[in-house]
């Protein structure tokens, strides 16, 4: 089976979670425009009550769309144990909403980068969390996977798990069918990492893909790659359509094959206006017929 394309709308994204000048079914017949099997949604464009999100389910219907994944940032390296606490039930329900639409993955993150955080204690205390959510995935038939992010748009600091050693030494702790990789070979990038190595490392536990790309504006990579604890988003690199940035797709469709993934992949795009997403769409899709076929 080929892999399955969503669309998760990046260039919006404030629209629907911070100016609320856009409402999700807006989105959803944009995207019904866009010929993509599904749409991701994000944690920040729901409301928790019944009759918005059978709204939204029915528009999801309407268009004859799929909800694969919904994207969540639950924050586990919080040191308070009451605010640690929070987010460990509002995965929970995050988790109940996935199912609720018919998706089978639920992102998670980490948590943040907090300065007072180590390194074995944030490793520890994220493993304890995620397996201790897995009864729950398991209940409600959801996968949750974990992505090598860079920063969640409204957290104070990055990743706590950005770069590669510390993202390998959580998810190899962590063994269960109900747990797998969100890869993205962009926010690689962003950590100074090889997206193609850490995609080796990953490869058989990748359950599902986010695509996009960057151009480097100025600067070498070896200059990003010194860029440390910068504050938002590396200033040398903006969001393009996928195919003219730095990753190499045909390279990270090839070896996606090989280890037979045949799941989604969802498209950040657009930042540049919607037609800058629909070419992604069109890039990506012509990709998945030359590596994976009919």
């Amino acid at each position: 089976m080929k892999p399955k394309i969503a669309a998760f709308p990046k260039c919006y994204i404030d629209d629907l979670c911070v100016h609320h000048t856009m409402a999700l079914r807006e989105w959803i017949e944009i995207a019904a425009t866009l010929g993509v099997d599904g749409v991701e949604l994000y944690s920040g464009f729901i409301e928790d009550n019944e009759a918005f999100l059978k709204d939204a389910k029915t528009s999801l219907e309407k268009h004859r769309l799929q909800m694969p994944m919904l994207c969540c940032s639950p924050d586990f390296t919080q040191t308070d144990p009451d605010r640690l606490q929070e987010e460990i039930s509002r995965e929970i329900r995050m988790i109940e909403i996935t199912a609720f639409f018919g998706g089978r993955f639920c992102r998670i993150l980490s948590g943040q980068r907090r300065p007072e955080v180590t390194r074995e204690t944030g490793i520890a205390q994220v493993v304890r969390v995620i397996r201790s959510l897995l009864p729950i995935a398991e209940r409600y038939r959801v996968v949750l996977t974990m992505e090598n992010h860079y920063k969640d748009n409204y957290w104070r600091y990055p990743e706590f798990a950005q770069k590669m050693d510390v993202f390998t030494a959580i998810i190899s702790q962590i063994d269960s069918p109900w747990f797998g990789v969100n890869y993205d070979p962009s926010n690689a990038y962003l950590a100074g990492d090889d997206p193609i190595e850490l995609l080796e490392h990953v490869k058989f536990r990748v359950a599902s893909m986010h695509a996009s790309d960057r151009c480097l504006k100025t600067g070498t990579l070896d200059d990003l790659r010194q860029e440390e604890n910068i504050a938002g988003y590396a200033a040398r690199l903006s969001h393009g359509v996928i195919g003219r940035g730095l990753n190499d797709y045909d390279r990270i469709l090839s070896t996606l094959n090989s280890v037979g993934f045949s799941s989604w992949i969802s498209i950040e795009d657009g930042m540049n206006g919607i037609e800058d997403l629909r070419e992604s769409v069109r890039f990506l899709k012509s990709k998945i017929e030359l590596h994976f076929g009919l």
